[in-house]
């Protein structure tokens, strides 16, 4: 069904009747006891201006015991030409820099040559790290962070609490809203050789500082800002309905989706209070997800980011085509924001495709057991048969 046609009555608050029956029953356990939060952060309008003093401290420590004062700067590639940003960054020219390319989505292979070049070029013990662009870039700082201290490759670390030495110190400058890659514990990466996209999972991972600007998100462009935006509320749709969930994850994910609705629901999502709420959405969001899991929507879209190359945020957008049955009111929510913002998601991406790649695409899903199982319980490939999980990718 297209989130154009009309949909049964029989699905109508069946999704706030879940997360009801769930809030009073007795709700699993995340298996997270400490929750370590973003050491400190800025926030504002301007508030770029402040990140140039934030370097300074880190300086200024490095030097007083004797350490390395040099600082390396992880940046978006749209940014590759804006000096006047790492300016304000405070930059100086014996620091490091280097440009994430952000068509493809980080890799293993990827984030293990950044370090080598790093090390290669004698920044192994930076003051600290700045990872300033959006999710992916702000994966690959939090990545290169930790594998700058802790020996092997970063597939090595793909998984829970694997992490075992603090990383070096990292500040994050999202310069677009949504993921919460600023807020959460974890970094993903696709491993090419085994398929698995997992992330980086450990306290260690947390921002010990962040810069939020809303401003910096002024010239991202239209589709992308919805699609990206839009992770936030799917965090947090995905994490009510779930079975692992916690008081302080459930206040954040409330308020991040109450946010969401006021952007996506507005006549000017983009205008400067719109961009304020969804930045801070977004980080809320990534604070909800860190205190618990996602659901359906993120293994599918997993598939799709692995098997097809689709971007992790678009590759969101596109499974929702696919999720009325798990997520009936968000579904609507979802889709009525789409056409209140004019926005084209793809169609029919993962139609007419060969057995192999039907295949791999269902491998890609199902291996992801955490989520599923908080949405769908231990027994989820009951659920999610081959023939079912092809059935709803022929609905993207």
């Amino acid at each position: 069904m297209e989130h154009g046609e009309s949909r049964p009555a029989t699905n109508r608050g069946k999704y706030n009747e879940t997360v009801t029956k769930q809030a009073a029953s007795s709700i699993l356990d995340t298996g997270i006891k400490m929750v370590r939060n973003v050491g400190s952060f800025n926030f504002g309008r301007g508030a770029i201006a402040d990140a140039a003093a934030q370097v300074e401290i880190r300086r200024q420590a490095a030097s007083v015991s004797g350490s390395d004062t040099r600082v390396v700067f992880l940046v978006d590639e749209f940014f590759s030409n804006d000096t006047e940003l790492l300016l304000k960054a405070g930059r100086k020219t014996d620091d490091f820099v280097a440009y994430v390319q952000t068509s493809d989505e980080p890799t293993t292979d990827a984030i293990d040559k950044l370090v080598a070049d790093i090390r290669a070029q004698g920044y192994a013990a930076p003051a600290t790290i700045l990872g300033i662009g959006g999710g992916i870039t702000l994966d690959t700082a939090k990545a290169v962070a930790n594998l700058l201290t802790n020996p092997g490759n970063a597939s090595d670390y793909q998984g829970w609490d694997l992490v075992k030495v603090p990383g070096i110190h990292k500040i994050g400058i999202p310069t677009i809203s949504g993921t919460g890659s600023e807020a959460t514990r974890t970094c993903v990466m696709t491993n090419k050789k085994t398929g698995l996209k997992l992330g980086m999972n450990s306290d260690f991972t947390v921002f010990n500082h962040l810069v939020l600007d809303p401003d910096l998100t002024a010239t991202v462009p239209r589709d992308q800002y919805f699609f990206t935006g839009m992770d936030a509320y799917i965090h947090c749709i995905e994490a009510l309905a779930g079975s692992y969930r916690n008081a302080v994850g459930d206040a954040y994910s409330n308020e991040t989706i109450n946010l969401c609705k006021k952007v996506f629901l507005a006549d000017d999502m983009m205008s400067a209070e719109a961009r304020e709420n969804l930045m801070v959405a977004s980080y809320l969001g990534g604070s909800a997800i860190a205190t618990s899991y996602v659901g359906v929507v993120h293994p599918f879209s997993a598939g799709l980011s692995v098997v097809l190359g689709i971007h992790h945020c678009l590759a969101n957008c596109i499974t929702m085509r696919a999720m009325q049955e798990f997520y009936p009111q968000p579904y609507e929510e979802f889709w009525n924001s789409v056409e209140r913002q004019k926005v084209t998601v793809p169609e029919g991406v993962a139609r007419n495709l060969t057995d192999d790649l039907y295949k791999a695409l269902y491998e890609s899903t199902v291996i992801h057991a955490k989520p599923l199982t908080n949405a769908l319980g231990p027994d989820y490939k009951n659920t999610l048969t081959f023939d079912k999980v092809v059935e709803l990718f022929k609905k993207m």
